[in-house]
């Protein structure tokens, strides 16, 4: 038996195998396999106890720590929730300034055009009504004189065309002329400088318009002068009857 294991192993060292091989292919004793087995059994609960140590995570320790962080993180929220609400009743705020100053400028806006319209107006009012005695002395030359000959017909008609130049000017300002004879007396627009008894017109009636009246636009630029209707008074005849 010597004899062969010796013929072997120089086999084995020819052949260039490794001695270890050799030896597991002939170790196949029970002793050697219990062995192995015992060793893996070993190796089976420190492997078993090395996973059990890297997997367990959840520790008091860490328990706090995320208590603490889940509280930091309520009260930053809690803080970003603040800042916006706050944020959104500033621009509520600035949004009804804003409109508060539209509305101020829009009113100012309106309030400097209307000023600007009466100025305007009441400067147009103020120069027209100087012209207007011009107006009536030219009125009351065409009715007074009587031109004769052809020379006086020619001034007649040059200072007519004067006349009616100054009037077309102030028809495009606006300026018109009041027509009150045969209407209804009106305190607003008449002046009421005498009164003649007829029975031939309704008392009240406007007989005769002696100073013209003018409208600049639609408001009263000048009151006319007009003769009112009167009742007719009985005779003394007709009382003693």
């Amino acid at each position: 038996m010597i004899d062969e294991n010796k013929q072997v192993n120089n086999t084995s060292q020819q052949l260039g195998e490794p001695i270890e091989v050799k030896q597991a292919m002939k170790s196949d004793s029970p002793a050697q396999i219990n062995s192995n087995e015992s060793g893996s059994e070993v190796t089976e609960p420190v492997a078993a106890q090395t996973n059990v140590s890297g997997d367990t995570a959840f520790t008091p320790e860490n328990g706090v720590v995320a208590a603490e962080r889940t509280e930091e993180g309520t009260t930053a929220l809690a803080d970003l929730t603040q800042q916006i609400e706050s944020l959104k009743g500033q621009l509520e705020e600035r949004n009804t300034q804003y409109l508060r100053i539209a509305a101020d400028f829009e009113n100012y806006r309106k309030r400097n055009q209307k000023e600007k319209e009466d100025l305007e107006t009441q400067v147009k009012r103020n120069t027209i009504t100087e012209l207007l005695p011009v107006v009536d002395n030219f009125e009351r030359a065409r009715s007074h004189l009587k031109p004769q000959g052809d020379g006086e017909m020619t001034i007649h008609k040059s200072y007519q065309g004067v006349y009616k130049q100054l009037v077309d000017s102030l028809k495009r300002l606006g300026v018109s002329p009041m027509r009150p004879e045969g209407q209804e007396f009106d305190p607003n627009l008449h002046e009421a400088v005498m009164r003649e008894p007829t029975d031939e017109h309704p008392e009240g009636t406007v007989l005769e318009e002696l100073v013209r009246g003018y409208y600049l636009g639609e408001r009263v630029l000048r009151h006319a002068m007009v003769k009112v209707a009167a009742p007719k008074e009985d005779s003394p005849a007709q009382d003693n009857q």
